[in-house]
């Protein structure tokens, strides 16, 4: 497959080109005619297009031509043009985005919930997405991106509560157009991309688009001597356009991404102390294998950014996404008909060393799943200009999730995860090849009726209200069996030991109901360049399962009131100006918001385990985020383009009495496995634990303490400068983007914040005559060492693992176009 989508790029390349791909404004090669404005960004924010300026809803959009000059093809990369999106990957599976901090909560514990939906809808070509593991593959031929705020779901598809991202790829066209490119840079990074699209009849017109990357691992194992966390992915996508007449607009799409490459892990960043006693944390843990048959431990390096590991598990992942659909349009007119038919599917299977480290304790960790979904949406939109305009539609929407659970323990788990030196010692062999297998189903289906109203109240003044009703059916199944280790006898303490790091389980479990959301709006046109308007918005979510397992109880047994998770409700208030200024030439846009989440949905941590750590789904009782934010655009000069964004926000929990405990509390001589508030005598530590609750043992207050996952401040700022020298012209492009620390676990522990950061990229590049064009890059430019992600590895060890920046790459870029 590499071979083929290479010659075939190798063929286009010195032949198509999309000119609109190329350059950020095309007249600048005309010495004669001076730019003096910037272009209209048009949005299809409420299902028709619009200026960007005249919408009165929070959203950011990212062209196509800006994704071509930063070099951004994936969300990740995406998230540091737009301040408000926040993106978290330990792997392709194991990944969270949120918007203003709501959405699905960073995980410091990888460990991705089938049957959580997430709060933050992925749209490509209007169908919705079901995993957040498919935000993971590189964009292909993207005509633009639109990150839209707040809760969704009154104008089109799925519903979600935090925002959603809109992504529309390039149309067929029914004139030939074609572009190729090729990059290559540091570290063994290649990049392939080519499309090509023209009329195939009088009334239909194709489009077929390719892209192959791949790049050296950025770890290096010292153990095997490979380079961990390759890339090695391809995606390919086809279109049909038919177009009998003017009124009739038909586009079937298909299309689909693999990853295929030895990659997801973490190295050591920190040690964080709890309260247990020394022996069992990870400094004593590490000096005292040789006790147990093994040699004493030490990591590679303590510092992260040497960017070394020694993993002694097989380490892979082979992941796929694609689909098909047909999208309709009919203007029959007094209103246009729309249909949005789609099939998609996931697959993913992984290797992974769940322990991070050079020492034998969980040899596999895998969970091969497939999803496959179906969606049909059917809208009516009204045409014209006139004073009341609607958009209202029905939605069907259903995922199946087909998952086995594997995981297996090797001969160092026993003395890592359970106690060998208390009374009596547990056998080093106790857990070797200790096993847990299993099977997951996940079925569910969602129906909802929604519709928008705008009413012109005044030539200025314009009244929005728009409402949903949903209704979602969902159903689980979980079941494991356990095998392998040392025998043992039923009841035994051994055989407890064992049960404790996994214990057999087999539950059901289905959540239904609806609920209505909707949002209203006044807008009000004080000038024809100045937009205010203000908005409620009422988001929901409905409740989730628990598809992972289920955590133990203080017994030792599965906590079945874990399985089921309540509906999350989001209400947001918003107000917000969209300016034009200094005759066209600059563009300012500002929001400011409320919000406030009742039960929300998060993944914690159980503290009451004390060996193998679990996270599990569960309702936080009411989260607020407030903040401010702001876009800015503006054509300083012929041909020098800057813009810059920015998002305040300040994100709390107000109301969450009973929260996980953090590391540096966790005692298990204490109820609950935390300290409490006013410890009895009898435990061994004293120290009074300033938030611990009193009415519930092992709980944590939270209450007061910053949302995870939530930067107080982020922003971007970046420029693009063409200078025409005849038929040619000089270019250059610069982003960074930066964002405050902020901490990765839900518990607020000291131990999982993570530092700020600020990254610069850029390019310099000659296009010659409109056809050729040769770029270098570089991505980080000043080499900056940050932390993207980070984890806790399991059994409380105290050992954090981090996900180091990428180092500085630079490279070249050949494009050619027609």
């Amino acid at each position: 497959m590499k071979r083929l989508i290479l010659g075939a790029m190798a063929l286009l390349c010195p032949v198509f080109t999309a000119a609109a791909q190329v350059t950020a404004a095309p007249t600048a090669v005309d010495d004669n005619k001076a730019v003096t404005s910037l272009d209209n960004v048009t949005v299809s924010a409420r299902q028709r297009e619009e200026d960007l300026q005249k919408v009165p809803l929070a959203v950011s959009v990212v062209n196509g031509e800006w994704l071509d000059r930063s070099y951004t093809v994936n969300t990740q990369q995406l998230s540091q043009l737009v301040p408000s999106l926040y993106y978290n990957s330990a792997n392709p599976r194991n990944t969270a985005y949120t918007i203003r901090g709501l959405g699905s909560n960073t995980l410091s514990v990888s460990a991705a919930n089938d049957g959580i939906e997430p709060g933050v809808g992925f749209y490509v070509d209007g169908v919705y997405h079901g995993r957040p593991a498919t935000a993971a593959f590189d964009f292909t031929d993207i005509d633009r991106i639109e990150v839209l705020r707040g809760p969704q779901g009154t104008l089109f598809g799925k519903n979600t509560t935090a925002g959603a991202i809109n992504i529309t790829s390039r149309a067929p066209t029914f004139t030939p157009e074609g572009s190729g490119e090729i990059s290559y840079g540091e570290q063994g990074f290649l990049q392939a991309k080519g499309t090509v699209s023209g009329p195939l009849s009088q009334t239909v017109a194709g489009r077929f688009s390719a892209q192959f990357t791949e790049k050296d691992g950025s770890l290096h194992n010292v153990t095997t001597g490979k380079d961990e966390n390759a890339i090695n992915n391809y995606a390919l996508r086809g279109q049909l356009l038919f177009k009998p007449s003017s009124d009739i607009n038909v586009r079937l799409i298909g299309d689909v991404s693999n990853l295929d490459s030895d990659c997801c892990t973490q190295n050591y960043l920190r040690v964080g102390s709890s309260l247990r006693g020394a022996a069992r944390q990870f400094n004593g843990l590490a000096a005292n294998l040789p006790a147990h048959g093994f040699p004493a431990y030490e990591p590679p390096s303590r510092n992260v950014y040497d960017r070394l590991t020694d993993i002694d598990a097989p380490l892979h992942i082979n992941t796929q996404d694609g689909g098909v659909s047909l999208n309709a349009d009919w203007n029959v007119g007094a209103v246009t008909l729309t249909s949005i038919s789609a099939w998609r599917y996931w697959k993913w299977d992984v290797a992974n060393d769940r322990d991070y480290i050079g020492v034998p304790i969980q040899t596999v960790q895998r969970i091969p799943s497939r999803q496959d979904q179906y969606s049909q949406e059917f809208r009516v939109a009204s045409n014209g200009d006139g004073p009341f305009s609607y958009v209202g539609g029905l939605y069907f929407y259903t995922q199946e999730i087909n998952g086995k659970p594997i995981s297996i323990y090797g001969p160092a788990a026993t003395y890592w995860l359970v106690s060998t030196t208390s009374f009596p010692r547990m056998p080093d062999n106790l857990a070797d090849g200790y096993g847990q297998f299993g099977n997951s189903h996940y079925r569910m289906k969602s129906y909802a009726a929604f519709g928008e109203a705008n009413y012109k109240i005044t030539d200025r003044l314009t009244a929005t209200l728009g409402l949903r009703y949903t209704y979602e059916d969902k159903n689980g199944t979980y079941s494991t069996t356990v095998s392998g280790g040392l025998p043992t006898t039923p009841g035994s303490v051994q055989d407890n030991a064992k049960l404790s790091l996994f214990r057999p389980q087999s539950y059901s479990a289905s959540d239904n109901g609806g609920n209505p959301s909707g949002r209203v709006n006044l807008g009000y046109q004080f000038t024809d360049n100045v937009l205010g308007y203000v908005s409620y918005a009422y988001g929901y979510k409905s409740g989730g399962l628990n598809m992972s397992g289920l955590p133990l109880d203080a017994a030792n047994n599965p906590a079945l009131a874990t399985a089921v998770i309540k509906d999350e409700i989001n209400r947001t208030w918003e107000t917000g100006l969209k300016t034009a200024w200094w005759d066209g030439r600059a563009t300012l846009n500002l929001a400011a918001y409320h919000t406030e989440v009742s039960n929300y949905q998060a993944n914690i941590t159980s503290s009451t385990e004390t060996a193998a750590l679990r996270t599990y789904p569960a309702n936080i009782p009411q989260v607020r985020v407030k903040g401010v934010e702001a876009d800015f655009a503006a054509l300083v000069f012929r041909g020098f383009t800057l813009r810059a964004s920015f998002a305040y926000a300040d994100g709390k929990y107000t109301d969450y009495p009973k929260g996980p405990c953090p590391l540096e509390w966790q005692n298990p001589n204490a109820a609950g496995g935390c300290q409490p508030l006013n410890p009895p005598a009898s435990l061994a530590i004293k120290t009074s634990n300033p938030r611990g609750n009193p009415d519930v043992p092992g709980a944590y207050v939270l209450t007061g303490l910053p949302l995870a996952g939530l930067s107080k401040w982020a922003g971007s700022v970046g420029f693009d400068y063409e200078l025409p020298i005849g038929h040619d012209a000089f270019l250059v492009h610069a982003d960074t983007s930066a964002r405050s620390d902020y901490n990765s676990d839900t518990a607020n522990s000291i131990y999982t914040r993570i530092a700020g950061y600020a990254v610069v990229n850029g390019s310099v590049g000659y296009r010659f005559n409109d056809n050729w064009e040769v770029d270098v890059f570089a991505r980080n430019l000043f080499d900056r060492n940050y932390i993207t992600a980070l984890t806790v590895q399991t059994g409380n060890s105290g050992l954090i693992l981090g996900q180091p920046s990428d180092p500085r790459m630079v490279g070249v870029t050949l494009r050619a176009h027609f």
